[in-house]
């Protein structure tokens, strides 16, 4: 019985949030973009810690640990 009123409700606050044009601080905008374009490349401060030959090293002893390797 309340549907057509809740639909109308929700057919009203779709168009408001369609049509809703909030005030764009343009000034702030050009900050942030032009601080994004000028920020520095991106560091890993982790990638120290991380061995990656021994990570290849570790692929190739489960290759050679497989049951089909040890029957041929």
């Amino acid at each position: 019985m309340g549907r057509g009123r809740q639909k109308a409700k929700h057919t009203k606050v779709a168009r408001e949030l369609k049509y809703f044009t909030p005030d764009t601080n343009l000034t702030a905008l050009e900050r942030e973009l032009a601080a994004a374009a000028h920020a520095e490349e991106y560091e890993d401060k982790w990638a120290h810690l991380v061995d990656d030959e021994d990570d290849d090293a570790d692929e190739l002893d489960e290759d050679d640990a497989s049951p089909a390797a040890q029957t041929a």
